[in-house]
């Protein structure tokens, strides 16, 4: 299923590459907007949230998503696993 991600390649090619790193772990909403606004047409955002969902990192902003969307990325996407999972069994 998933796997830990050690390539880091991506994050020196990131818009966050050159901010301070508190930006993207802000304590209320207004600053977890700013934050992934901060990431909108980087790139490296996909690359950024794939390694946040592979490596289940909890806290922060990590590809223009929030804590909160990506546990509903992993659960969509186990939800799809199962659905694929029962169809092959069946």
């Amino acid at each position: 299923m998933s796997h830990i991600s050690t390539d880091t390649s991506w994050m020196s090619r990131g818009n966050c590459a050159d901010r301070d790193p508190s930006i993207f772990f802000p304590s209320d909403g207004v600053g977890v907007e700013r934050a992934k606004k901060l990431c909108e047409g980087c790139p490296s955002q996909s690359s950024c949230l794939e390694y946040a969902l592979a490596n289940r990192v909890e806290h922060g902003v990590w590809g223009g998503a929030s804590e909160r969307q990506r546990r509903r990325v992993l659960k969509a996407r186990r939800q799809v696993l199962l659905q694929e999972s029962s169809v092959r069994v069946s």
